[in-house]
């Protein structure tokens, strides 16, 4: 099949996980440290999320702080594992602007969903790594045309990538997976 993808080094994800879980725990009891933190005060009148990043002490300096050790922690046990990491892909819910959202509770959850996406973009790209960032809803439509595969081959391909993984194997690993594929190029 045309673009096959290596799997040695596919373990990386599963060591890539806990870390994930790890940092967002961690951005989100930065980000929600503050008990006056407010939905508004999230979007600044220079246009960039959250307080500014310089400040040591603010919930999205925090988050930030986090982000980058995860991300140090990853390349690390990839070094240590004789693998470099060049390119990432960030799947993610929306791109939706958060200032287009008239509901003050959805807005603050996209305004964080956007601190999450960005912290981490600067992160890999801050050390030389390409980021890819897709939707959920444009993964398999995006993979089709880069891949020159249709979807229903790219979902067969991605279902039988998960008979060489332990553990499971759901819709967010398998779009992670053709996300990661993709950035690869064909």
């Amino acid at each position: 099949m045309p673009g096959k993808i290596r799997l040695d080094g596919f373990g990386i994800y599963r060591r890539f996980a806990p870390l994930a879980a790890s940092l967002e725990e961690r951005c989100a009891q930065s980000f929600r440290s503050t008990q006056s933190r407010d939905a508004a005060a999230l979007s600044r009148s220079d246009g960039k999320v959250g307080d500014q990043r310089g400040d040591a002490k603010t919930p999205c300096a925090k988050c930030a702080r986090a982000t980058e050790r995860s991300i140090a922690d990853l390349i690390q046990r990839c070094a240590d594992d004789g693998c470099a990491i060049h390119r990432a892909a960030l799947v993610v819910g929306s791109l939706i602007d958060p200032e287009s959202i008239a509901n003050p509770h959805i807005r603050a959850h996209a305004l964080e969903g956007r601190l999450f996406r960005t912290v981490l973009e600067d992160a890999l790209r801050s050390r030389g790594i390409q980021c890819a960032i897709f939707t959920e809803r444009e993964v398999y439509p995006r993979a089709s045309n880069l891949l020159g595969q249709s979807p229903v081959q790219l979902r067969k391909a991605i279902a039988e990538l998960g008979h060489f993984v332990s553990g499971p194997w759901r819709a967010d690993q398998k779009v992670a997976a053709l996300a990661a594929w993709t950035s690869l190029g064909p």
